[in-house]
């Protein structure tokens, strides 16, 4: 279910730290992932000894998208899980193929249908969600290929430098 043709989905390792590091820390990232501050290398060893917890105890769950070759995977990204409500049956989601040479070849879609079918098939999800700035067409195409709707826009919701961009409310619906 975590796996396509060419990619796998997995838990965070140890070893991931220096790879999250460089991740969380790009601020070219920063905007689309709502970020402000830099996470340290102690903070993210913290998140990644509690990474083994069960999605209802935090209410999130991140993974790593592995390209898979002949030899080793690779790490090219991650998928996340996030302000899951077991009650409503419904979580967010988000995802991120880290280097340009990685996208446009169909592993983000791969990675998000896997998700997908794992959220609907095994978490038994009612609805998934996710916010994406309505100048990002890359990410809206993307999540609207795969079945997601826009269904509301919150006019000038993120400040980026000195404009304002609106941002778009997209669900997918587990019929």
């Amino acid at each position: 279910m975590l796996e396509s043709k060419n990619i796998k989905l997995r838990a965070l390792e140890s070893s991931d730290i220096d790879l999250l590091y460089e991740w969380e820390n790009n601020t070219d990232i920063w905007t689309i992932s709502n970020t402000l501050n830099p996470f340290s290398k102690h903070i993210l060893k913290q998140y990644l000894e509690n990474s083994h917890l069960d999605i209802y105890q935090t209410k999130q769950l991140r993974l790593i998208i592995d390209l898979k070759t002949n030899d080793i995977n690779i790490p090219i990204g991650t998928i996340d899980l996030f302000d899951f409500d077991p009650y409503h049956l419904r979580a967010g989601i988000g995802i991120l193929i880290y280097s340009e040479e990685n996208r446009k070849k169909g592993y983000a879609t791969e990675a998000l249908q896997s998700l997908i079918d794992y959220s609907f098939k095994h978490l038994g999800l009612h609805q998934l969600f996710c916010n994406i700035a309505s100048d990002n067409m890359k990410s809206i195409n993307l999540f609207t290929n795969v079945g997601f709707n826009i269904v509301g826009e919150k006019k000038d919701w993120i400040k980026a430098n000195s404009k304002w961009i609106n941002e778009y409310l997209l669900q997918l619906i587990n019929k």
